[in-house]
């Protein structure tokens, strides 16, 4: 597919997408008119989430982000434009039915648009926090799905709150729970508490405890969090120093004189590249903009080494490792990426054909 191939489809896809919202917002107004003539119960439903259940054959959750959308409807007409044109996600509902008012509604709206159904969760945190929320750690074990050729560990679900849970919690319940959540979820509690579920394996809570000991005389008392908060900042203090990102670096002159004869990408400049675009991917977009995307960012040659590229600020930007390998490919043809890329991360760049360019 060429690039005005790819326009043509996106193009269509946009119009589909837009004619999915206008169909579900008529949906939504349909649905709440409905309720609102209790049309469910002439038909024999005792709800209008049973209706949604049984008759249109809805899943739960389906039926729930439903119902809760047509109920608001019903309450607040304003949120219908914002659904049709996308501003506001059906999978936000719950969050939002919980905060808005008739008092709050012009400015409480405005700050669910865009969001997540987990973000949306932490914007209502902030106006109904959880009263005294809890503060421990609890540790179970998960009878986890069988896998093949399973690591010699077991895994355990932490909960983690903040801050400075007891050091003493319950032992691990002799009946395993059958975990069916994912590997870690966040849930707001207030404005700046999150509740962490977090499955780990036992290795990882032997670190973590040996950790905490390690920790002992710089930190006594140290909570589950302030042991992990020092590892995250060795972590990033680690990162930091590989991009050249020091509080007091070297002398320019200094850095150039430890350079090799061949050329390659100064501290100085790794230093003022990841400061100029943000730590952040700028493979410009076709609809304007860039990626922005902060996984797996690196630095890239705009003009390759190997083409004659050099290493000054001028010619280095950096890209996401997605993008960085298009920009190659493009730049250097996928016949020759070919030999080289075989990442299974990346298989929409591996075994392309063998093109020149980009298209």
């Amino acid at each position: 597919m060429n690039t005005t191939e790819s326009r043509h489809s996106a193009a269509r896809l946009a119009d589909l997408l837009k004619n999915e919202r206008h169909a579900m917002a008529d949906f939504l107004l349909a649905l709440a008119e409905f309720d609102r003539r209790r049309g469910w119960i002439q038909l024999g439903y005792s709800s209008l989430f049973t209706f949604l259940t049984g008759r249109l054959e809805l899943s739960k959750a389906a039926a729930f982000f439903r119902f809760k959308a047509a109920g608001l409807i019903q309450r607040y007409p304003e949120i219908v434009a914002p659904l049709r044109d996308g501003r506001l996600c059906i999978t936000t509902m719950a969050s939002l039915a919980r905060v808005l008012t008739p008092e709050n509604s012009a400015a409480v709206l405005p700050r669910f648009f865009h969001l997540s159904k987990q973000e949306a969760k932490g914007i209502a945190a902030e106006f109904l926090p959880v009263a005294n929320p809890p503060r421990r750690t609890v540790v179970t074990t998960v009878l986890v799905a069988p896998i093949a050729n399973p690591p010699e560990t077991t895994s355990q679900t932490v909960f983690l709150d903040e801050p400075n849970p007891p050091k003493e919690g319950p032992m691990p319940s002799k009946d395993p729970v059958v975990a069916l959540e994912p590997a870690m979820r966040v849930e707001p509690l207030t404005a700046t508490v999150r509740r962490v579920h977090l499955t780990v394996s036992d290795a990882f809570l032997e670190k973590l405890e040996a950790a905490r000991l390690a920790l002992s005389h710089s930190m006594p008392g140290a909570s589950e969090e302030d042991v992990l908060a020092a590892g995250l900042d060795l972590l990033l203090a680690r990162d930091a120093k590989n991009k050249a990102l020091v509080e007091k670096p070297r002398s320019t002159t200094a850095e150039v004189a430890d350079a090799p004869e061949f050329d390659r990408v100064s501290a100085a400049a790794r230093r003022e590249v990841w400061r100029r675009d943000g730590g952040a991917c700028q493979w410009l977009l076709d609809s304007g903009g860039v990626c922005g995307s902060r996984l797996r960012v690196e630095l890239d040659h705009i003009i390759p080494v190997a083409l004659g590229g050099r290493s000054v600020i001028g010619n280095l930007r950096l890209l996401c490792d997605c993008h960085n390998r298009w920009a190659a490919r493009q730049k250097l043809g996928h016949g020759l990426m070919n030999r080289y890329c075989r990442d299974p991360r990346q298989p929409m760049l591996a075994g392309l054909p063998g093109e020149t360019s980009g298209g």
